[in-house]
């Protein structure tokens, strides 16, 4: 592959747009229990377990090159990292590896892999297995999903023996301990087949993690099975699970609610069913996060060359009504690129409340009069609910707006198509990676990056500068020095306005307490059932 990757192969791997726009949740409690294969998987009541999964199954099932949040979190159940997160407190666990590292300050990384752990075919994981791995994530051709969340920090990856491996950095990062999880380790013996990683991309899966993929219908389920030879610190509870995608809202709904439910977790609840689904029994809840839906301008396309032009769009907002009306108060207007939850969060330098007569004045300043914008965004369904107020506070100052709803290939299709775009609005969460700041402005702020290409804005000075500051941060070893270069460089990404949050929403999770027990909302895409047991057992 090409060391700039191609726009329409990423949106196949990762469905980047859209898949990532969800706030579901994962059962059971924080900690694992103890590594063991005999678990009673099953119980006595649930021996399938049957999910529903608010987005497509038909995109890349490459751990190094997707962002689909339903392959994410398929993923997390059949591939292992050398350590893992758990999924609500974000600590990283040993998961192929025996012990976390001894010391997160070290420039070098030793670790042991499992005794006894082997892949879904048979074979044993080994060392070479690891740096097989990370190789292809730092390996600047190929060019990966995951590469801009490791070759800052991570010099290399080698092997000491069969069975121990030691990671090497360029400087300290102790946040590399969460990371880690982010590069699941594959099989060499596999994907270093010619054609492999395109059978990853279309569904071929061969990990070491609790569950085998047991058949995959694109479009339609996903079908696992508890995997015999799991020797790991999460063993799975149900012998089988059945995981339905079904994007449509009311059918997803149908699908965990009266008395036909033939699920008993659905994600990626509409808010108008939360009563609904609570008067027939079900438990639903959210968690708030960096899920958020933003806009992207195209600078090469003026007036939006301009930052008041933007910023004017942003200020010309009225978030409270789009709150109120699209979201019916499950959101936050954005103070921050981040989350108000963020650990690193605090409200930026330029805040873009609600200000028509600022927007105006802006505009005037920028000599743009007359103005009228094709707002392109992603279906959606809460962003779609969203866009009818976006419209009327454009208008509202003098800009004409129409709004193109549409599917999320047709939107990059139209983008990869035609250079002169304006303005784009999408969803997206980078917590499905990690909460650190660094990991998630690198996601959407990366010179070689996806959205930088399409804004037409990495390679200005003014990125220069903000992936300079980036950088430094990320080398800072002193913690409150580090938060205070990492607070400068977020204010930057909100005066530049190029890609920016509007609001970060709450989104929901219906489940059936008589069936499955311990579920608590998390603040990202997909669910993670590695510690959900049956009601009954």
């Amino acid at each position: 592959m090409s060391r700039s990757l191609d726009r329409r192969a990423f949106l196949k791997f990762t469905g980047a747009l859209g898949a990532a726009g969800a706030i579901t949740a994962t059962v059971g409690a924080c900690s694992g229990p103890a590594s063991t294969n005999d678990s009673g998987a099953g119980g006595d009541g649930l021996d399938e377990l049957t999910a529903v999964i608010g987005y497509g199954n038909d995109q890349s099932w490459d751990p190094t090159q997707t962002a689909s949040a339903f392959s994410m979190a398929a993923i997390q159940h059949l591939y292992e990292g050398l350590l893992d997160t758990d999924p609500i407190t974000r600590e990283p666990y040993p998961a192929l590896a025996t012990a976390l590292p001894a010391d997160t300050t070290a420039t070098t990384w030793s670790f042991t892999l499992r005794d006894g752990a082997t892949w879904h075919d048979g074979q044993p994981v080994t060392a070479d297995d690891v740096v097989f791995t990370f190789e292809r994530v730092l390996d600047p051709e190929a060019m990966v999903l995951t590469r801009s969340f490791f070759h800052t920090w991570l010099r290399e990856v080698a092997r000491v023996d069969d069975r121990t491996v030691e990671l090497r950095f360029h400087y300290a990062f102790p946040d590399a301990a969460k990371r880690l999880g982010i590069a699941k380790i594959m099989p060499r013996h596999v994907f270093g087949e010619d054609g492999a990683w395109d059978e990853a991309t279309g569904g071929l899966v061969v990990g070491s993690g609790p569950y085998r993929l047991a058949s995959h219908q694109p479009k339609s389920n996903t079908a696992f099975e508890a995997f015999d030879g799991y020797n790991g610190p999460r063993p799975p509870a149900f012998p089988r699970m059945n995981w339905l995608s079904v994007v449509d809202a009311a059918p997803r709904v149908a699908r965990v609610s009266g008395d036909s439910a033939e699920a008993q977790i659905a994600e990626n609840i509409p808010y108008a069913n939360v009563e609904q689904l609570r008067g027939d029994g079900l438990e639903v809840r959210g968690a708030a996060g960096m899920n958020h839906a933003f806009l992207m301008f195209n600078t090469g396309n003026p007036p939006f060359d301009d930052v008041r032009v933007r910023r004017a769009l942003l200020y010309a907002i009225d978030i409270d009504q789009l709150i109120e009306v699209g979201l019916r108060g499950y959101g936050l207007p954005a103070t921050s690129f981040l989350d108000e939850g963020n650990p690193s969060h605090r409200p930026a330098s330029t805040v873009y409340a609600h200000d028509p007569d600022h927007a105006r004045q802006l505009l005037a300043e920028a000599g743009v009069t007359d103005l009228s914008v094709t707002l392109m965004a992603v279906n959606v369904s809460w962003l779609v609910d969203c866009l009818p107020t976006i419209k009327e506070s454009w208008d509202a100052i003098g800009v004409s707006t129409t709004l193109e709803p549409q599917e999320t290939s047709a939107l990059f299709t139209k983008m990869d198509q035609n250079q002169d775009y304006q303005v784009v609005a999408a969803v997206s969460n980078p917590n499905q990676f990690g909460l650190d700041a660094d990991l998630i402005l690198r996601y959407n702020y990366t010179a070689d990056g996806l959205w930088m290409g399409y804004a037409r804005w990495g390679g200005s000075a003014a990125a220069a500068d903000l992936f300079a500051r980036m950088d430094e941060a990320s080398a800072e070893p002193d913690p409150g020095r580090k938060l205070e270069l990492t607070q400068e460089y977020l204010d930057i990404v909100a005066e530049q306005a190029v890609l920016y949050p509007v609001v970060h929403t709450e989104l929901l999770t219906a489940w059936d307490p008589a069936r499955i027990t311990g579920v608590r909302a998390q603040a990202y895409p997909g669910i993670n059932v590695l510690q959900a047991r049956p009601a009954s057992s």
